[in-house]
Parts: structure tokens; C-alpha cells; sequence
């Protein structure tokens, strides 16, 4: 994506074991954490996971995020990318498992 002046986001399921951001960004479960090379130190992609340094309210912090909690990587500018299926209906029968409640009158 930089390659083409785009800035790579991905979009984490924050619920995931062993994802490790920083918990005051997290909105709704999830967060999107930009990738892009003017904004992480130490960047690793590898089939396992995602890591980085990156500053967050001027504070360098730790960044781990399995492949499984990723759920779409895209640009930034227009929003195009990868969504992963799988990992939405994960989360989709995540929100159908939490608990109803119906007012009666």
C-alpha cells in the first residue's frame, strides 16, 4: 500500500486473546491501528502475529496483535483492502451470545 502512497489501517478485534493495545483507544471492542511506516518502530508482519512500537498520546508503547483478532486491513485514504470474512462472523456470533433484555410494560 505505500508503495502507492496509501496508508495501511487494520481493524482488531480487541476481545482476542493476547492482543496487547493500548486499552484507552479500544472503541467498541475493536480499534484501528494505523501500520504505516511514518507511524510504527520495529514493525514485524508474520503469519502469526503483527508488533510494533508506536506513539500513542506521545507515549511509545508496545503493540501485539495475533492474525486471528485482524479483521480487515485497508487504506486509510479510500478505505479499499482485504475484508476477512471469517473473522466478522466471529464477531458477529460473539454479539448474538451476549445476553438480551426486553422492558415489559
Amino acid at each position: 500500500m505505500e508503495d502507492s502512497n496509501l496508508t495501511p489501517h487494520v481493524l482488531v478485534n480487541c476481545s482476542k486473546p493476547n492482543v496487547v493495545v493500548p486499552k484507552s483507544f479500544i472503541q467498541q471492542g475493536k480499534i484501528v491501528l494505523n501500520i504505516g511506516s511514518d507511524a510504527t518502530d520495529a514493525l514485524v508482519i508474520s503469519n502469526e502475529s503483527i508488533s510494533f512500537k508506536a506513539r500513542f498520546n506521545g507515549k511509545s508503547q508496545e503493540v501485539y496483535v495475533p492474525i486471528e483478532a485482524v479483521l480487515t486491513i485497508y487504506a486509510g485514504e479510500n478505505g479499499e483492502g482485504m475484508f476477512f470474512e471469517n473473522k466478522v462472523k466471529d464477531l458477529i456470533a460473539e454479539d448474538k451470545e451476549k445476553p438480551t433484555f426486553t422492558i415489559l410494560p
